[in-house]
């Protein structure tokens, strides 16, 4: 599997996009549990399929773009709103940078490893054991860490914001059982983490809301980002509304790049 992750990561990446909206279409019309999922999550939120159906090549160019970005050179990145990461660090309190499954979340903790320095990214270990040295060895890149979805992973990040580093997470990833709470997405309950504003609020660090535009025609990619405006309620419930808000609110700056068919909704599975 990595020497063919490695040939597909020589293409362009206009190419490799070209290919993904391919397969993202064919996904599309081939499983009727995924367009059932992705038309009923794109409905919750108020859209009809011809305001999102951007979003069905969106999605397999998400995949398409992976070998580029975990085995080729670092992408073209440009910046919108960079002076809040900038007045961020001078704090010297690390940075919680919050992401949806919005364009390519890759790209943005990969253009702030290669511009400002380490960043620590939570994910969640494939549950294949052949993929798994294919994910450890792809995402090893300069002043890029990542931590497992575990304690270890918690304290991993604990730890990297307390050197005043930043680290980076995607909220509206469902999270096992036991480590989220039940709060409104676009209207219905989803099980969301605790872990982003836990994390804030034990460090004292500063929270930013960031997403990865990908760009047409393979020219890279913008990184959006917004300030975090007010404290974060102390409440677990309370709190996980609120990412969940900001969410929504990130999601519909560009609805035709988000996941649509994640399932978002679903029912948490049992902690390891």
């Amino acid at each position: 599997m990595i020497p063919l992750f490695r040939v597909l990561a020589v293409l362009p990446l206009s190419l490799l996009h070209v290919m993904g909206a391919t397969l993202g279409w064919i996904a599309f019309l081939a499983s009727p549990t995924y367009r059932r999922r992705f038309l009923a999550n794109a409905r919750q939120a108020g859209y009809g399929f011809g305001q999102v159906r951007g979003g069905v090549a969106a999605a397999g160019r998400l995949i398409a773009e992976v070998p580029r970005l975990w085995f080729g050179a670092a992408p073209a990145v440009q910046w919108s709103g960079e002076h809040l990461i900038e007045e961020a660090l001078a704090r010297g309190r690390g940075i919680v940078f919050l992401t949806p499954h919005l364009g390519c979340f890759e790209a943005t903790a990969q253009g702030y490893a290669e511009r400002y320095g380490p960043i620590t990214v939570l994910y969640r270990p494939a549950r294949k054991a052949w993929l798994r040295p294919l994910v450890d060895q792809a995402r090893a890149r300069r002043n890029l860490m990542t931590a497992p979805t575990t304690l270890s992973g918690v304290k991993q990040m604990l730890k990297a914001l307390q050197a005043g580093q930043a680290v980076g997470l995607l909220p509206d990833q469902v999270p096992p059982q036991g480590l989220g709470v039940w709060a409104p997405f676009f209207g219905k309950p989803a099980y969301t983490m605790t872990l982003s504003a836990r994390l804030a609020r034990q460090t004292g660090a500063q929270v930013l809301l960031a997403w990865g535009e990908r760009l047409a025609w393979g020219a890279g990619y913008r990184i959006h980002l917004r300030s975090w405006d007010g404290e974060l309620p102390a409440g677990a419930e309370a709190a996980a509304a609120q990412v969940n808000d900001r969410m929504e609110a990130l999601i519909r700056e560009c609805p035709t790049q988000y996941l649509w068919g994640y399932a978002r909704y679903k029912t948490p599975r049992e902690a390891a």
